[in-house]
């Protein structure tokens, strides 16, 4: 038998290793860093003006949009035209938003793109209504710090509903280490802006969708409920099962030093971020789905690096089995 024809070689600063993550909660002197982290230093501002005591305002946010997703799924709001809104605005919010934009390009750095781009990308993550970039980037990288452990805000040792949405409806420590995580994204005006208003930009989508359903004859709150309030409750979902499903089951293909998972159903359901432990043993590739994993995010990645969009894309080092189909 020929042996397997070996990849192409990569740039030493773009190849990366499976490692374990260092657990920085265990030990008296990581846990006295961990406290620090979750303090604020003299004078430095928070993420974002909301409150961070979310409480009951999160609970009747979740309730009405909730409420209002049943509402779109009335027979008299069922149309084509409502469908496709659905299905767009799920691509542009889910796979170019959270998944390449807050996720692998802002979060981990995984790929470099134009600035405008980047924005691009950005705006479209702040449409899911998961919190702007920085509050998103800044509770990710924590979670990566202390993936599984006490400190985890989202952590699966505490079940099922606490790492799918429980976590968010009580106060959020974590989110006092947000500043300390995220001063590569805090520089751009554009993102401190859009992390303090990002449930704004519903009203002008929601204009535009009233518009197109009103002037198409499908039907203005069609669109709107279609495009808005469903889309966003089944991009929660599936994000959410991210944090819960994929850190509870699926098989384990490398030693993450956590608890998380491969979850092909999971990963069908969010453009291949369901490949969950790939990710956490290589958090900054820019590929999660090795070898004949379907991964639809690192395709619209391959997409923009053969345009000339998408650069210094970090992918595993080819000592990692699946190495041989990443390119």
């Amino acid at each position: 038998m020929a042996a397997p024809a070996k990849p192409a070689s990569q740039p030493a600063s773009q190849r990366l290793a499976t490692r374990r993550p260092a657990s920085i909660s265990r030990g008296v002197s990581g846990q006295r860093r961990a406290q620090a982290l979750h303090h604020s230093r003299h004078g430095e501002a928070p993420a974002s003006n909301e409150p961070k005591s979310t409480g009951l305002v999160t609970i009747g946010f979740m309730a009405a949009i909730h409420v209002l997703a049943l509402v779109a799924l009335l027979p008299q709001f069922w149309s084509g035209p409502a469908l496709a809104s659905f299905l767009v605005l799920y691509w542009l919010t889910a796979c170019l938003g959270v998944t390449i934009g807050y996720h692998r390009l802002l979060c981990h750095r995984a790929f470099r793109v134009p600035k405008w781009l980047e924005r691009v990308f950005a705006t479209c993550g702040a449409l899911s209504c998961q919190h702007g970039p920085l509050d998103w980037v800044g509770l990710h990288r924590h979670h990566h710090k202390f993936s599984d452990t006490q400190m985890d805000h989202h952590t699966s040792l505490k079940g099922f509903w606490w790492s799918h949405m429980g976590w968010m409806l009580e106060a959020i420590p974590a989110m006092a280490a947000v500043p300390r995580l995220t001063g590569d994204l805090a520089s751009d005006p554009y993102y401190r802006w859009l992390n303090n208003y990002f449930l704004l930009l519903q009203l002008p989508l929601a204009a535009l969708l009233f518009w197109i359903g009103s002037v198409t004859g499908a039907g203005g709150w069609a669109l709107v409920l279609w495009g808005i309030p469903l889309r966003l409750v089944v991009v929660y979902h599936c994000t959410w099962l991210v944090n819960s499903a994929t850190h509870l089951w699926g098989e384990v293909a490398h030693a993450s030093g956590d608890g998380s998972r491969n979850n092909p159903w999971v990963a069908a359901l969010t453009f291949g971020e369901g490949w969950h432990n790939n990710h956490h043993a290589f958090p900054h590739s820019a590929r999660h789905g090795f070898g004949r994993q379907i991964d639809l995010t690192w395709q619209h990645i391959r997409l923009l690096r053969a345009l000339g969009l998408a650069t210094a894309v970090r992918l595993p080092a080819a000592a990692n089995p699946g190495a041989r189909t990443l390119a």
